[in-house]
């Protein structure tokens, strides 16, 4: 397979993994104050929602490379 192929596949897999997931979110923990044994922290959430045009065009874009990757086989 050549390279570009192989990027078309990976940005195909990618895209459907955005189309399925809408958003990923994760808890950051930052410590506000440490006191010799005594530490208080912070827990901040964080979310980013991933547009469902944003899968489509990436999907759309891997296909794209595959076929202009066996194209050019």
């Amino acid at each position: 397979m050549k390279p570009i192929a192989i990027l078309g596949v990976v940005l195909i897999v990618l895209g459907i993994g955005g189309l399925f997931l809408s958003r990923v979110t994760w808890t950051e923990t930052k410590p506000v104050v440490k006191v010799g044994p005594l530490e208080v922290n912070s827990q901040e959430d964080h979310t980013v929602w991933i547009p469902t045009a944003a899968g489509v065009i990436t999907v759309l874009a891997g296909l794209g490379l595959v076929f202009a990757g066996k194209r050019a086989a």
